[in-house]
């Protein structure tokens, strides 16, 4: 197994490989993700890790980046491909990919209309 130095890394993108989101095109996704962090020569700058299930099945592939907090619905390859982009180039649009932002301390949903709310964490405790 490799053991890598992470020194100089400015970003975590986790990509959950979970089986819901492995059935959405997660391999690919990865695959591509991979590939954009090559192409743009971001190797030293953005590190990547596969993860098991991150409990957002119905957005899957769910994407997430560190240290922003900012976790993405990647519904095909060209998004996980816009996501690195967008690090680099910041006229890249991934508004609508938005899951959740971290701002102010918390998570906050985004897209609320296009996504199904879950089930809370405060009320799953009270049962």
């Amino acid at each position: 197994m490799t053991t890598w130095n992470l020194t100089g890394t400015k970003k975590h993108v986790l990509v959950c490989n979970g089986s819901s989101c492995m059935r959405k095109d997660g391999e690919e996704i990865t695959v591509a993700i991979r590939e954009e962090i090559e192409n743009l020569e971001l190797d030293q700058q953005i590190h990547t890790s596969r993860t098991r299930c991150n409990g957002r099945c119905k957005d899957a592939c769910v994407v997430i980046v560190y240290p922003e907090g900012n976790w993405y619905s990647a519904t095909s390859t060209e998004i996980g491909r816009s996501i690195i982009k967008s690090h680099v180039d910041p006229s890249v649009d991934l508004q609508k990919s938005l899951i959740y932002d971290f701002e102010n301390s918390e998570m906050i949903a985004k897209n609320t209309t296009a996504r199904i709310k879950g089930v809370s964490k405060v009320e799953k405790t009270k049962v």
